[in-house]
């Protein structure tokens, strides 16, 4: 390394510790001006724009907390903070769609550098959330578009027995027109089924904390767990299983696909589920 670059460097560095200094005293705009002169001294080094990024996030400026990011990830595509910040800004345009592609890139990356962190918990929370929002403004939508459905099928009911009686009379014409409202009530109940808030099936939670799985792990006694929360019970309570007792240690635990796989699919079709994480 030249020595000029070298000096920049160093420089660089250090402007980014007084950056993080004035962060953890909520002095936002100076920190904000210590990652940016650090930037134009080492424009290559994408935690310098992350680190900025956050600094606008604590202001509420979105569309700067975007530009950072995008910058950032051109020069590192593993920063699991940028993907993150990108998602959360993305949302805040109501872009869920690309936003959950984001944090879900985020929520994979900080799940191989570290599941336990505290991160990961804070990145599988905001993703949950969009989810959850995707979930509802596609849900209003639908709900809205069955009951004009709905109400056009009835009025059509109406017609046909009115149209009916002028031809028949009442009785015969009346218990049709009954069976016809019954079965077209049946039909739309079964239509909004998916949305409609149930419980989650056993198998698809963690006998530790009871919540849906998000990253669930199998151990040699055939015992499905949340990864993180396993972690923490091998690591401050003791090296077994909760549930059988079994010796237990890290490097035993397995990635248990088919659940995983079962949880995806079962997210997919009810939504409301993500609010209940």
């Amino acid at each position: 390394m030249a020595p000029a670059v070298a000096s920049a460097a160093k420089q660089a560095e250090l402007l980014r510790k007084d950056g993080n200094k004035c962060f953890e005293k909520s002095r936002f705009g100076a920190a904000i001006d210590n990652y940016t002169e650090a930037i134009t001294l080492c424009p290559n080094v994408a935690v310098y724009r992350t680190n900025r990024a956050l600094c606008y996030m604590k202001k509420n400026d979105w569309t700067k907390v975007e530009e950072d990011c995008i910058e950032a990830l051109k020069r590192d595509r593993g920063s699991v903070k940028a993907h993150y910040m990108l998602g959360l800004a993305l949302l805040k345009r109501e872009e869920y769609a690309v936003g959950v592609k984001e944090l879900e890139r985020a929520l994979d990356l900080g799940r191989g550098e570290n599941p336990k962190s505290y991160m990961v918990e804070e990145i599988w929370q905001e993703l949950a959330r969009a989810k959850y929002l995707e979930w509802e403004d596609a849900s209003t939508k639908r709900t809205w578009k069955l009951q004009i459905l709905k109400q056009a099928c009835e009025n059509a009911l109406v017609d046909k027995h009115m149209h009916k009686i002028s031809q028949m009379g009442n009785d015969e014409t009346t218990n049709s027109y009954l069976e016809d409202l019954e079965t077209l009530t049946e039909v739309f109940s079964k239509a909004t089924e998916f949305d409609t808030p149930t419980e989650v099936p056993d198998y698809l939670c963690c006998k530790i904390t009871f919540d849906i799985f998000r990253d669930p792990v199998i151990t040699p006694s055939g015992v499905t767990y949340e990864r993180a929360i396993i972690l923490d019970h091998l690591e401050k309570v003791g090296n077994f299983d909760p549930v059988s007792r079994e010796p237990l240690s890290e490097d035993q635990l397995v990635p248990n696909l088919a659940i995983k796989e079962a949880v995806q699919a079962f997210l997919q079709k009810h939504g409301w589920a993500y609010k209940m994480n």
